[in-house]
């Protein structure tokens, strides 16, 4: 056993493809310390050994109105009820304001599925705010909501990306893919697109050359199995990928946030993921993407000391300061960071910072 752990583990490092039944055998034999000095040195190998990239941006939610009730989302609104807003172009104009101040030059800009606009309200939004600030970067949306404007536009995928690339938009979040499971996606976000649509989005993102990134949303009612399966969808499309595009330029697990969601009082037997499992699930998520070169750690769910630990198990990126951050944290998620302490989480754990842009060039 502990041979075949060995061979598994010296597979990876050749930067080859460890199938379902490798990685579900390293899942539950290899030791965490195995996988994590494995993922480490993959790591080295893949990226720039000393350093640890992270960035500046803001989440700014567009609106809370969505009708997808997504189980495990308590910020959404749906259509009619009261406490419903959509964010005003003074407001975004006072938040970018404040970006640029902290550093930033980016904004992370979501809204969920809202029925009441359609592809054009997001069109007229970003050219507006392209207009007010040419240098500012727009990661806008994700997969779900491109899927959900080009169903109702009839305009098809590839005319719906280059529509909202020539009006701003210039890379693309890995937002909604959650497990890319359909016996999942069923129970926890019905009303979203599949997980085949899912990648068929960033598969024309990919062709079109859009920076992307992917995620996995774990912990919840999904199976090992099914975590694999989604890391391997992931890494297939990324072997599609056309020679010389940007493809996914990073991936990023979080554990799921249960306080207060329905999907909590759906499955209260549901357990937080602990320390341990999330530093062996970013372990294999970095020997099972050996063709992604950026793994994130994400401080914001796990916190700071997880998260360092993380950098000497596969992971060679932080994220963001979240300068604004609405959906996770209104699960659960209560850690925060400024620039200072994330120098200083980096430093701590061993590592150079580098600030970075969404392609992870370096900031400038």
């Amino acid at each position: 056993m502990k041979q075949d752990t060995q061979y598994l583990l010296e597979k990876a490092l050749d930067l080859r493809f460890l199938n379902h039944t490798e990685l579900l055998f390293l899942y539950h034999k290899a030791s965490l310390g195995e996988l994590m000095e494995s993922a480490h040195a993959l790591r080295e190998r893949l990226t720039q050994s000393k350093v640890v990239s992270w960035m500046v941006d803001r989440n700014i939610n567009i609106s809370n109105r969505c009708y997808c009730g997504c189980a495990f989302c308590n910020f959404h609104i749906k259509p009619g009820n009261e406490g419903i807003y959509v964010t005003t172009i003074e407001q975004y104009k006072q938040k970018i304001d404040r970006l640029f101040e902290l550093g930033g030059n980016q904004i992370l800009l979501q809204g969920g599925l809202d029925p009441l606009v359609g592809l054009d309200f997001y069109l007229d939004l970003f050219r507006q705010l392209k207009s007010h600030y040419p240098t500012l970067k727009l990661h806008a949306l994700g997969p779900a909501e491109v899927h959900f404007l080009a169903r109702k536009s009839k305009l098809g995928i590839n005319k719906t990306l280059q529509l909202l690339v020539e009006a701003g938009l210039e890379s693309l979040p890995g937002a909604g893919a959650e497990i890319l499971a359909d016996r999942v996606r069923q129970l926890v976000s019905p009303n979203k697109c599949t997980a085949q649509e899912w990648l068929d989005v960033m598969k024309v993102a990919h062709q079109i050359n859009l920076v992307t990134s992917a995620t996995m949303m774990f912990g919840h009612v999904e199976t090992v199995e099914e975590r694999i399966e989604h890391l391997i969808k992931i890494r297939e499309l990324q072997d599609q990928k056309p020679i010389g595009t940007h493809g996914f330029k990073a991936f990023i697990a979080w554990p799921f946030q249960k306080s207060g969601t329905e999907l909590e009082r759906m499955y209260p037997e549901i357990k937080p993921v602990n320390a341990s499992e999330y530093i062996r699930m970013i372990s294999l998520s970095r020997l099972a993407l050996v063709n992604i070169a950026n793994i994130q750690a994400s401080w914001l769910t796990v916190g700071k000391d997880v998260a360092q630990v993380c950098l000497h198990a596969g992971a060679n990126d932080l994220g963001s300061i979240m300068i604004e951050e609405n959906v996770v944290s209104s699960a659960g998620a209560n850690y925060s960071m400024d620039e200072q302490q994330m120098i200083e989480a980096i430093t701590e754990a061993g590592f150079t910072p580098l600030k970075r842009n969404q392609d992870y060039t370096p900031f400038c």
